[in-house]
């Protein structure tokens, strides 16, 4: 079976490149799930339960996040109704939402799809390699095809992880820093892994934000209001071909769109 994961959806430029290019993705790599991170898709900042149906309408199967998602209130209720909109799973557990979903996939198999968050230069969080362990645990060992977005900084904890759950999961992706990594490939005991999937959303910019602007505050260290940018328009993703009846995957590729 075929996976797509869509790097860190930003704004309405991406949103729309996600409504353009995904059918023609989904027919094209016969795809049977479909996992997007939109933390950043609501003006670059946060989401909101409109948005969140809109892209699950476009044919995502579920939604991943990251330290963004608390930037809009109003998600935090339709976090508790909707389970294929996740956050961080090492956040408290009274935190609204959870961090693991299962669904079936078009092809019928069951998946399980965890979303984490690194603790180096983010907010505070519970240890995501022993939270990790414990989602893993949970799972029925039915359930063989895995996914892990891990959203963290810096490209060390992100490998960690890669090599910490190597032949538990399907794959581990990166989100986060929205600029993409040439490593993807297979680890030793079968899990796919990529650094950072990149973003889906302006490419001419700082990281999906006006660059002027951005510039100007390095320059300044002055408070500055950020505003999405619109150029160049990318959408940036990771395709995982994974054997359902070993969980191991078998190809890994970059997508640009």
């Amino acid at each position: 079976m075929r996976l797509l994961f869509i790097g860190d959806i930003f704004a309405s430029v991406g949103r729309k490149l996600v409504k353009e290019h995904l059918p023609f993705l989904l027919k094209d790599e016969q795809l049977d799930l479909v996992i997007a991170n939109a933390e950043n898709a609501a003006g670059g900042f946060g989401l909101t339960p409109q948005i969140a149906e809109d892209l699950f309408g476009m044919g995502v199967d579920v939604l991943t996040s990251g330290n963004h998602i608390w930037d809009k209130r109003d998600i935090y209720e339709y976090l508790n109704k909707q389970p294929r909109l996740l956050r961080p799973a090492n956040y408290p557990v009274e935190t609204p939402g959870c961090g693991l979903a299962v669904v079936p996939a078009r092809n019928g198999v069951r998946c399980a799809v965890m979303n984490l968050q690194g603790r180096i230069y983010m907010p505070s969080s519970d240890c995501p390699f022993r939270k990790v362990d414990e989602l893993l645990a949970s799972l029925d060992p039915a359930i063989t095809v895995r996914f892990v977005d891990f959203h963290a900084e810096i490209t060390s904890e992100k490998m960690a992880m890669g090599w910490h759950v190597d032949g538990r999961v399907s794959a581990v992706v990166g989100t986060h820093t929205h600029v993409p990594t040439a490593d993807t490939r297979i680890l030793p005991r079968g899990t796919a892994f990529q650094t950072d999937a990149g973003m889906t959303g302006p490419y001419d910019s700082v990281i999906g934000v006006e660059r002027d602007t951005v510039v100007r505050k390095f320059m300044t260290s002055l408070p500055a209001r950020f505003e999405a940018a619109k150029e160049n328009a990318q959408l940036h993703g990771v395709i995982v071909d994974v054997d359902p009846a070993t969980g191991r995957a078998t190809a890994v590729k970059r997508v640009r769109q």
